[in-house]
């Protein structure tokens, strides 16, 4: 039986060999979850749920010196400032060597 973390692990493994790991993917998706919203689609508790399966996909392999959590933790502030569209999120080095934005 899987747990949560393998469950997301096969999730990952079965996302790259489709090979969905595109930025555009990636920005298509998240405009078509602001759409969505926007049009009372998507309530604002799923895209939360949408924004914690990419973080959780993200933080799969975190960086050096960065623990899972903190960095999960780190991208989905990234992910609310994304969605929102308000702000800068900044560099992703930032992210990986624990520098402030």
């Amino acid at each position: 039986m899987y747990d949560a973390y393998d469950k997301q692990k096969k999730l990952h493994f079965d996302v790259i060999n489709v090979g969905l790991r595109a930025q555009a993917t990636a920005v298509g998706l998240v405009q078509l979850c602001k759409e969505l919203r926007d049009a009372n689609v998507l309530s604002e508790a799923a895209v939360d749920r949408i924004k914690d399966a990419i973080a959780c996909e993200v933080s799969i392999n975190p960086p050096r010196g960065s623990t899972r959590d903190r960095y999960r933790h780190d991208v989905l502030e990234r992910l609310d400032q994304l969605f929102a569209g308000e702000k800068e999120v900044g560099p992703a080095e930032a992210l990986a060597f624990g520098a402030q934005p």
